[in-house]
Formats: C-alpha cells, sequence, structure tokens
C-alpha cells in the first residue's frame, strides 16, 4: 500500500453522529440488499468510525423510536430492518446522490404556510423570500397549504447578476466551500486508486461509507438551483464527479465484502444486487 495514504486520515479521527451515520450504513449497503442488518454488523463497522458499542445500541433505539428501524431477535442475535416509512425515506434520499435528478427550471413561491409546513420547506431546500414568504427550486409540491405561485428563471440582461442575487438568498459561498472542502478531503483516494494500488475490503467499505456520509451531509442540504443561476465552476459539479468516481471505483472489494461480511436473519447478504447494480449504472452517467 503507499506509505503515503493512510485510510484514516480520511474516515478522520472524530467519531460521526452514531444515528446519523447509521443512516448512512443503510442507506449505502443494506437497503440494496433487503433492509436488514445484524447489530453486531453494525457495532463492528461502528467501532472503525471511534463510535462504541453503547452509542450503537443508543443510536439503534432512537431510530426504532423514530420509527426509521424495527428490530427482530433469532436466538441471541439482533436485527434490525428498515420500516416502510423509512424505505420510502431512504429510496426519495437515494435518487438525489445516485441518480441523474432532473434540474429545476423554475422556481415555486409559498406564502402563507404553517409553522409545520415551513420546517417541510426548509428541509426541501426552500428559504425565506419577502414577508412571511419562501421560495425554492420548484420539484413539485412540498406542502399542501398556502398560496403558491410558480415562476421560470428567464436568462436575459441581467444574467450576470443571478449568482449575486441567487447568492445571497441562499448563502451559496457556504456550499461552496463545503464542496470544496469535500475535494480536499477525498482527492488523495482517488489519487490513490488511479493508481491502482489495492484496498483490502473492510478499508474499501469504510472508505465509502465515509465518501457517502460526508457528501450526502452537504447534498441533502443543498437547494441543487438551477445551473443558470449557479456561479461558473460551480464546485458541486466537481464533488458530483469525484464521488461518482470515487463511489465506482471502491464498490467492487467493498460490495465484496458486504456479501462475506454482512448478515441479516438467514445468512450472508448478497454481494451484489439488481439495486446494487441500478445505482452503479446510474452513477456512471456523472463521469
Amino acid at each position: 500500500m503507499n506509505k503515503q495514504f493512510d485510510p484514516s486520515s480520511i474516515i478522520g479521527e472524530t467519531p460521526p453522529k452514531a444515528a446519523s451515520f447509521i443512516v448512512t450504513i443503510y442507506g449505502d449497503a443494506v437497503e440494496p440488499r433487503g433492509g436488514v442488518l445484524g447489530m453486531a454488523n453494525l457495532i463492528e463497522v461502528c467501532a472503525r468510525f471511534q463510535i462504541s458499542e453503547s452509542l450503537v445500541r443508543t443510536a439503534v433505539s432512537r431510530l426504532v423510536s423514530a420509527g426509521q428501524l424495527v428490530g427482530e431477535r433469532e436466538g441471541r442475535r439482533s436485527y434490525y430492518r428498515l420500516t416502510d416509512a423509512a424505505r420510502r425515506e431512504y429510496t426519495a434520499a437515494s435518487r438525489i446522490l445516485f441518480a441523474e435528478e432532473p434540474e429545476a427550471t423554475s422556481f415555486r413561491f409559498v406564502f402563507s404556510v404553517s409553522e409545520e409546513s415551513e420546517s417541510l420547506l426548509r428541509e426541501s431546500g426552500y428559504t425565506p423570500f419577502g414577508q412571511g414568504g419562501w421560495i425554492g427550486p420548484d420539484r413539485g409540491a412540498v406542502v399542501s397549504d398556502g398560496i403558491v405561485f410558480v415562476a421560470s428563471h428567464e436568462v436575459g440582461s441581467g444574467a450576470e447578476s443571478s449568482p449575486a442575487f441567487f447568492g445571497d438568498l441562499w448563502d451559496l459561498p457556504y456550499y461552496a466551500e463545503q464542496y470544496e472542502a469535500f475535494e480536499r478531503r477525498f482527492l488523495p483516494l482517488a489519487e490513490h486508486l488511479a493508481a491502482e494500488r489495492l484496498l483490502d475490503g473492510a478499508d474499501a467499505l469504510s472508505l465509502r461509507f465515509s465518501l457517502v456520509h460526508a457528501y450526502r451531509a452537504i447534498l441533502l442540504r443543498d437547494p441543487r438551483l438551477p445551473s443558470s443561476v449557479l456561479p461558473e465552476n460551480w464546485p458541486g459539479t466537481r464533488a458530483r464527479r469525484l464521488f461518482a468516481r470515487l463511489y465506482i471505483s471502491l464498490s467492487d472489494v467493498a460490495d465484496a465484502y458486504v456479501g462475506r461480511v454482512f448478515q441479516d436473519a438467514f445468512g450472508l447478504l448478497p454481494a451484489e444486487s439488481d439495486a446494487v447494480h441500478n445505482r452503479l449504472n446510474r452513477l456512471r452517467q456523472h463521469l
């Protein structure tokens, strides 16, 4: 292995939040293989990220209470499966992470909504606009109440001012910094893999979890504005290509490791599945 590359430099010394990281594990490796995983596997994976067994068990209990996981027992072994509601959420997030999401070409303005609807709008990339209003990329209805207007963005004589206008609304410099930090963190891994140096299965899977966890934290908060209103050389575009390239490069070894180690109540999870192949094929469209 390249002496200048240490997987722990990317995995990091600061443990991620246990519940959020378990969501990453299920979304990346478990949901495409049926949605069930043993507690022993969760504990083993999380240990590589300095998350203790007690924190794992506490986080799993909270996810059960939140309606995302359901526990099952086989003798002394515990397994946890995704609830139907959680699988729908994971499927929606997966489309954003792994698919070629259609670009929004218009904006939706929403006024006079409830506080609960405001939370949903914020989670969907909307930002406050005017007095009591919200604006976001139009990807269909997010809430059922309020007054709604839809308007297209036309590139005209003021096109050069669009990035500044929308950048103020959504603080685009913040997202740019996040994407640039993602690039700095994972480019050494890209260089390592480009040199055709090998990783063992546990490292490959841990690095892929780190990749997905970091990218997911940025992308799912990014409003994903139309390209016509983004600054030139938007780092989010580079980050998308880097994510796709690294995910594909790590997956042969990482998925083979999943097939050797990860278990549900009936035995080992498959290394491959139609969902896994479809995910990789969709990512290849970004290269």
